[in-house]
C-alpha cells in the first residue's frame, strides 16, 4: 500500500492576491471553484510536484494566515531557485549550506514561510567515504 501526500492547506487573508502570488512564482492554478459567496476553493501545484496547496474562503483551516511555516520543498538547485524567486520580486533568505542540504527561505504575502532544500549529492559522498 502506498501513502501519498497530495494536499496541504495554506491559510491566507486574500484569495486573489495569493493566487496571483503563487502563479507568479510558477505554481499551476489547477482549480478555482466558488461554491457560494461564503465558500471558495483554490488548488495550486508547484512545478513538478505531486502535492498541491489549497486555500480559499469558508474553509476550516486551523491556522491563522502567516502561521504555516512547515512546508519544505526539494529543488534541484538552491541558487537557481533563489534567483528565480528574486527575478519576480520575491524576497528570499539563504542560500545556507548545511550538512543535509542547501537552503533558501521565502514568505508568501501573508507571511507563510516556505523552505526550499537542495539535497546533497549522497552518491558522490558515498564514493568518497
Amino acid at each position: 500500500m502506498t501513502w501519498k501526500i497530495e494536499l496541504i492547506f495554506m491559510p491566507v487573508t486574500d484569495v486573489d492576491r495569493s493566487k496571483d502570488f503563487y502563479t507568479k512564482i510558477g505554481f499551476n492554478p489547477d482549480h478555482d471553484h466558488r461554491v457560494s459567496d461564503e465558500l471558495r476553493f483554490v488548488q495550486m501545484t508547484p512545478p513538478g510536484s505531486a502535492c498541491s496547496i489549497a486555500f480559499g474562503t469558508g474553509l476550516d483551516i486551523p491556522l491563522e494566515p502567516g502561521q504555516q511555516k512547515t512546508i519544505q520543498v526539494v529543488v534541484p538547485n538552491a541558487d537557481e531557485a533563489k534567483a528565480q524567486l528574486e527575478a519576480v520580486g520575491v524576497a528570499t533568505k539563504g542560500v545556507e549550506d548545511l550538512g543535509w542540504g542547501r537552503f533558501v527561505w521565502f514568505d508568501d504575502p501573508d507571511g507563510n514561510t516556505w523552505t526550499l532544500q537542495e539535497l546533497p549529492d549522497y552518491a558522490a559522498a558515498n564514493q568518497q567515504a
